[in-house]
């Protein structure tokens, strides 16, 4: 397999912590006050968010950087 850019693997999480809420980008999007093409691009690992839209988007999803980071995803 090979190996995933940090862009994609961070993208990844989000899809997978978006599912468990249930929510469509769009709606996901527009409660953290993001533009959901940008969201979009970020999800899915197309776009480098800044440290500050990610702690957005933790947040919005009920998690905490660590928490976010917590997955075999970013297991090197």
């Amino acid at each position: 397999m090979t190996e995933l850019d940090i862009k994609m693997r961070t993208g990844l999480r989000i899809k997978e912590l978006r599912a468990k809420t249930g929510l469509s980008q769009e709606s996901f999007a527009w409660g953290i006050g993001m533009a959901r093409t940008y969201f979009a691009e970020v999800e899915t690992g197309k776009r480098n968010t800044s440290l500050v839209n990610l702690e957005r988007i933790a947040n919005g999803l009920g998690v905490t950087l660590a928490e976010f980071f917590n997955s075999e995803l970013f297991d090197k």
